[in-house]
């Protein structure tokens, strides 16, 4: 007789990944292996495996096995715009600089077109709707393999045509807020706004989540001292993977 139920099994094993016995990306012992520690058939293992698929923590890979997918939640705040931190030691980004900070590899999967925004981009940026005058950065955002981000940056072409923003194949240390400053175009207030909806069908092939699976929606705008926006960037995340914190005065 089974001494654990898949539930305690799964209780058991997402409180020691989240301990670290089992780090982010990282594989699982093998499912016969578990059983037997558990003292359960690999039936039950298998149904734990699959409430921990549903909740991200873990992601079976074809052919090696199943991976820890659980990250500590990202703090995301004002503060991780500062460029110190967006530079450090040659970060690209924000991103970068939060990934290497607890341990993983940042990767980033870019590519660049010159396209027509959505209308409501094309009106933040102050350009015509319908016609192919910006930019576009696309970036799926890994950490030791794991789908964590989907960025997609629009810039207007007068400002990012022929620069490093179009080539994907650079290295843009900042990111690309620190490119922007660099043509001469430095931010100076920034403005997020956040939904939580469920993701397309695309979403979750590109971060390899259940359907069942909330996501953050962040579209992000930023202007210079004159006024003029001059990126809007959208980012869609696991909701489960990112922390929300912000700071505002009270009267």
């Amino acid at each position: 007789m089974s001494r654990h139920g898949f539930r305690e099994i799964a209780n058991q094993l997402r409180q020691a990944i989240i301990e670290g016995h089992f780090p982010p990306a990282t594989f699982l012992p093998p499912e016969p292996e578990l059983a037997e520690r558990y003292g359960a058939s690999r039936s039950l293992v298998n149904r734990a495996m699959q409430v921990l698929a549903a909740e991200g923590v873990v992601r079976a890979r074809q052919g090696r096995g199943t991976m820890v997918t659980w990250l500590p939640p990202l703090t995301h705040s004002p503060a991780r715009y500062a460029r110190e931190l967006r530079e450090a030691d040659g970060a690209r980004g924000a991103f970068d600089a939060e990934i290497r900070a607890i341990g993983l590899r940042p990767e980033h999967e870019i590519t660049t077109e010159r396209a027509a925004p959505p209308d409501s981009v094309a009106d933040a940026l102050g350009v015509s709707r319908g016609q192919a005058n910006c930019l576009v950065r696309r970036r799926r955002l890994l950490a030791s393999g794991i789908p964590v981000r989907l960025n997609a940056s629009w810039f207007p072409l007068d400002i990012a045509a022929d620069t490093v923003l179009e080539d994907g194949e650079s290295v843009i240390v900042g990111g690309v807020k620190s490119a922007l400053a660099e043509i001469g175009y430095p931010q100076t207030v920034a403005t997020e706004r956040f939904a939580v909806r469920p993701p397309t069908d695309a979403e979750v092939n590109a971060l390899e989540i259940s359907p069942e699976r909330s996501v953050l929606d962040i579209n992000h705008t930023g202007q210079t001292a004159d006024g003029r926006v001059v990126e809007v960037t959208t980012t869609v995340t696991p909701a489960h993977y990112l922390i929300i914190e912000t700071r505002f005065p009270l009267a």
